[in-house]
């Protein structure tokens, strides 16, 4: 069986944006609470192991809250995933504690030199007001085009994973735009993915306005054969993405399948804190250990 994904549940459910479609408190907590967990870092040897000998090339830093609350334990699993070798190590982020400095410079040089290739920001437009009504709402919204500039300056590869959300960006015009966005600004991947749902969620009021907000089915087609029309097809990822160059810009189509039953391939494993290894987030008894 290969592993695709090494997915780190790092932190807690603490979070510092208000995102309307978290798909955090409609998934089972699995263990997780509000506080700083302690990590079961013999499990997590274990499965570092396992993702490395299903050849699993890259693992990712994410939470179900926000990584960066709690930026020493990152430090932490940087430092236990040294000796695996992971070519690309990535962290998932809303990137507002790096922004305004409460992710010092000495810590995103420390995680540099432990490996750390990409930084993944979390966004849903490329207007500064869009994406505050959505992560902080009566908070300012931070500088993106500044905070990719600071990751870089740091020699951090930066990816902007772009959620699609009716009112926001949906249309093929947006979607062109969020391209110029990222082109002009020096980012390195792009992604595209659409808002989405468990089948079954731990909250209803969030799975409710999730689902008023879903995409329309077309939309995705649309923005599929635009992306073939204006662009050059680079990758058929194993779960279904496909990476497109367009006018030199990095641009993937993705979704946020985890389980796919008749593949011989395993989207990701994941690891929570308390030492259990699971293989799909909205499933406690997707458990590997």
């Amino acid at each position: 069986m290969k592993v695709l994904t090494f997915s780190i549940v790092a932190g807690s459910l603490a979070c510092n944006a208000k995102c309307p479609f978290c798909v955090a408190p409609m998934t089972p907590a699995n263990g997780i609470g509000t506080k700083e967990p302690a990590v079961n870092w013999r499990n997590f040897r274990k499965a570092a192991q396992l993702a490395r000998d299903g050849g699993c090339s890259t693992a990712m830093i994410t939470s179900k809250g926000e990584p960066t609350i709690f930026p020493e334990q990152v430090t932490r699993f940087l430092e236990e995933l040294e000796p695996f070798k992971f070519p690309i190590s990535e962290l998932q982020t809303n990137g507002l504690l790096i922004a305004d400095g409460r992710v010092t410079d000495a810590q995103l040089q420390k995680w540099y030199d432990l490996g750390l290739t990409t930084i993944a920001i979390s966004v849903v437009h490329y207007e500064r007001s869009k994406n505050k009504s959505i992560y902080t709402h009566s908070r300012e919204y931070q500088d993106l085009p500044a905070l990719i500039a600071k990751l870089k300056k740091f020699k951090f590869a930066v990816r902007l994973a772009t959620v699609l959300v009716k009112g926001y960006l949906d249309s093929v015009d947006e979607m062109k735009k969020m391209i110029e966005f990222a082109t002009a600004n020096g980012v390195d991947q792009l992604t595209f993915r659409p808002v989405t749902k468990p089948d079954k969620s731990e909250n209803e009021s969030i799975y409710t306005w999730t689902a008023a907000h879903a995409i329309d089915d077309q939309l995705l087609v649309d923005c599929n054969a635009y992306l073939k029309e204006h662009g050059s097809e680079l990758l058929e990822l194993a779960h279904g993405a496909t990476v497109y160059d367009v006018n030199g810009q990095n641009v993937c189509m993705t979704n946020c399948l985890t389980i796919q039953p008749k593949s011989e391939e395993m989207r990701q494993i994941i690891f929570y804190p308390d030492g259990a290894v699971r293989y799909a987030w909205q499933f406690s008894g997707a458990r590997l250990f």
